[in-house]
């Protein structure tokens, strides 16, 4: 039997990510990118982009099975009450969500299906996997750093990346020895650095994005694992463990 395509919304379609997800999602079988969605006032609403509708209005979410979200906090909890009304699938990449927006967010997830992470990408899953096990298997006295790096026109620092990556080690550690330093310059696509220092030693884990499609292919490996389940909020974690399954 042959296997129905996803169709596909894609929130912020003529950003930076957006336009690069409906570009890569068109070059995937298993998707129909139905929708691009644009705030009001966008030069290009109305438009059809590589075959895509450019639209301003949340309507067209009943169109769609899932929905693609990088966008800005206040704008994701509105396009996440839309997708509670049509139960869309939805891969929420937004960071700089505060507690109550959070709680939505966890709310939303008992009744659609959620992928929710501070990083699509692959490589910085597996950073987060490494990172956890250095805290557990490293002395407490080796004092741990973060320095975080991206694009100047990246609004929040430090990066969700970076906060979640102290809150593991705050999680394990207890504590985090500085603060996180961020850099903003030139077009960074996204580099995070942790350093572990002793008398005796010093131990580095880095991860550094070359292109932003690594994250635009962990956003649409992530649909592809929540399409079609009926509830839950997933992470990346989950979305890894599936393809090693596969």
């Amino acid at each position: 039997m042959k296997k129905s395509k996803i169709k596909l919304g894609v929130s912020g379609a003529c950003g930076r990510m957006g336009s690069r997800i409906i570009s890569l999602a068109l070059e995937d079988k298993d998707f129909d990118v139905v929708v691009g969605l644009e705030k009001e006032g966008h030069p290009e609403i109305g438009k059809r982009i590589s075959g895509v509708n450019i639209v301003s209005s949340c309507e067209s979410f009943k169109e769609i099975d899932g929905l693609i979200e990088f966008s800005a906090p206040q704008s994701s909890v509105e396009h996440l009450a839309v997708a509670l009304k049509y139960k869309l699938a939805l891969v929420l990449g937004t960071t700089g969500f505060n507690d109550q927006e959070q709680k939505k967010i966890l709310a939303a997830s008992k009744k659609i299906p959620i992928v929710f992470s501070p990083n699509m990408s692959f490589g910085v899953n597996a950073l987060f996997h490494l990172l956890r096990e250095a805290v557990i298997r490293l002395p407490q006295d080796y004092k741990v750093s973060i320095t975080e790096a991206h694009h100047v026109h990246k609004k929040d620092a430090p990066s969700g990346t970076a906060k979640f990556l102290a809150q593991i080690i705050k999680d394990e550690k207890g504590n985090l020895n500085e603060d996180i330093r961020s850099i903003r310059e030139g077009e960074i696509v996204g580099d995070h650095e942790i350093v572990f220092e002793s008398p005796w030693d010093t131990i580095k884990l880095s991860h550094s994005a070359k292109t932003r499609d690594i994250l635009v292919l962990g956003a649409l490996a992530a649909m592809k694992f929540v399409a079609g389940k009926s509830k839950g909020l997933y992470s990346m974690a989950d979305v890894l463990k599936s393809l090693r399954k596969r």
